[in-house]
């Protein structure tokens, strides 16, 4: 089923140190929720998401908020008790001192067309129904005729590795997100008009009765 994915905002709060770190840390060691965690860190639900199927940030190392003096116990377990809450950063001189945070730094290739293949199967592979073949050429500035090769295995080449199109750079979090909206917008109001077509059809065939 598809669920609705939450809109990044508040990118110039004050964030922990090494936030896709510790946003590992949290997946790892906490019962958090992905909204809760995506909200301290800083980062896209999205992206907390992949970091729990273990498609992003692959090897890098958790991060424990509790022992940097960054989180308290009691408030990791206040949060886990209510996932309205939201975990509060402990003040910190070295925190307050960094600058606001506009935007993660990631490695861009020195070839993203190189790229774009591995791209597309992981959007295929992870969202085989909800993206159309156009949208991911989109998303991925690649043509719906190579995303369709790729889908149905006939690809010039085998393409055996994914790679997610925002590690590589090729689309940002909020990109996917709006792409997906629009696909479930789509959707629903096809199944709306659908339903309400069947309805008036069994409405006329209880008339003719």
């Amino acid at each position: 089923m598809y669920k609705s994915f939450f809109k990044l905002e508040g990118l110039n709060m004050k964030l922990p140190l090494m936030p896709k770190a510790t946003a590992i840390w949290l997946i790892d060691n906490t019962s958090l929720s992905f909204t809760q965690i995506s909200d301290f860190c800083g980062l896209h639900e999205l992206e907390v998401q992949g970091i729990a199927d273990g498609e992003v940030a692959v090897g890098m190392r958790g991060f424990d908020p509790v022992d940097n003096n960054q989180l308290t116990r009691e408030e990791i377990q206040r949060c886990e008790n209510d996932n309205s809450a939201k975990l509060e950063l402990i003040s910190s001189d070295i925190i307050e001192s960094l600058p606001p945070r506009k935007k993660d730094t990631k490695y861009t290739p020195l070839s993203l067309r190189q790229e774009k293949p591995f791209a597309i199967l992981w959007l295929i592979k992870r969202y085989p129904s909800e993206l159309s073949s156009s949208q991911i050429a989109k998303l991925t500035g690649s043509t719906k005729n190579t995303v369709e090769a790729i889908r149905n295995g006939t690809y010039r080449e085998a393409v055996l590795e994914s790679k997610s199109p925002m590690d590589t750079g090729l689309c940002s979090y909020q990109d996917l997100e709006k792409a997906l909206n629009r696909a479930k917008n789509k959707r629903d109001k096809a199944e709306a008009e659908k339903a309400k077509e069947e309805k008036e059809e069994k409405e006329a065939e209880t008339s003719q009765i």
